[in-house]
């Protein structure tokens, strides 16, 4: 362990390591850079890491518990990671890169861009108070009680799960691939674009230009508010959903298959598929190159 102005101590080489033979570390505070470079089988605890760069830097079989990140870098080409109850304050940004199989639980995450590039993430009952360029291009990511709030979430993305999830920030999920949500609260403008295989059931999503220029876009039983929303998609189906002044939608999708509990505000120019309502206040068709009988309305004006 290095303490303020100590000498970086070599790392232990325990891979593999039971709980009980990790070397420990606790209590200290770390400084300089690399303070404990490439440690293996380590388990640190109530430790705070600062003034020095990339302190825990192609270290294996890790543990952090109950400890403080107040630098850059933390934790990069590392691998079999757990994090728990531990905070990364601002400057601890860009923390968690080229990371396989890293779960971080019960923490608080001050700074933006943590993950980049990880295989194998699990996020659980953490907050992200600036998640600006978070989780981008991980995959195999669970995420379970997750709060953020920034923009550019989880970009290209995939085999990505997420339950009880909330978010304020625009543009999450772009290039997103094999993402399945269940039970979410986003406040986005401009979510799900450029994404194929979309699952999002039991959630509310507030913003505008939900989903363009996406394949195999599914919501089931969610509130949605939009404007623009799910343009230029191929492949959209839409369940027992609430379409609140939801206007000028689906222009230029292919294969719709909507079925909306609520009245939609209005249509514009759709290639072709099923729209179900109990009405629609505006159906615009003004584009000569849109056969609008490849579209079928299935209204009830009692709604």
């Amino acid at each position: 362990m290095a303490g303020r102005g100590g000498a970086v101590a070599a790392p232990a080489d325990v891979t593999g390591a039971t709980d009980a033979e990790k070397r420990a570390v606790r209590e200290g505070v770390l400084t300089g850079e690399r303070a404990l470079f490439k440690s293996r089988g380590v388990r640190v605890e109530g430790c705070v890491f600062e003034d020095g760069e990339s302190p825990l830097k192609e270290s294996r079989d890790v543990e952090v518990v109950d400890s403080v990140f107040r630098w850059k870098y933390p934790l990069w080409y590392c691998r079999d990671v757990t994090v728990r109850r531990t905070a990364f304050l601002e400057m601890s940004r860009s923390g968690l890169w080229y990371t396989d199989n890293v779960a971080v639980l019960d923490s608080t995450v001050e700074a933006p861009k943590e993950f980049r590039r990880c295989r194998g993430v699990r996020i659980e009952r953490t907050s992200f108070a600036n998640a600006a360029e978070t989780l981008w291009t991980c995959s195999d990511v669970e995420l379970a009680d997750v709060s953020a709030r920034g923009d550019y979430f989880a970009k290209d993305c995939s085999r990505l799960s997420a339950r009880n999830f909330q978010l304020v920030g625009n543009y999450c999920f772009d290039g997103g691939r094999d993402i399945a949500i269940d039970g979410a609260r986003m406040l986005s403008k401009d979510s799900f674009w450029n994404c194929e295989n979309v699952v999002v059931r039991n959630a509310t999503i507030i913003g505008e230009y939900i989903g363009w220029n996406s394949r195999n876009l599914t919501f089931e039983n969610c509130t949605i508010e939009s404007l623009q929303g799910f343009c230029y998609v191929d492949g959209l189906t839409l369940r027992d959903c609430r379409l609140i002044n939801t206007t000028r939608a689906f222009e230029y999708c292919h294969g719709l298959d909507v079925r909306s509990t609520t009245r939609v505000a209005s249509v514009v120019n759709p290639f072709d598929g099923v729209i179900s309502a109990p009405g629609i206040d505006e159906v615009v068709f003004d584009d000569p190159e849109v056969d609008r009988s490849a579209t079928r309305l299935e209204l009830d004006d009692r709604g």
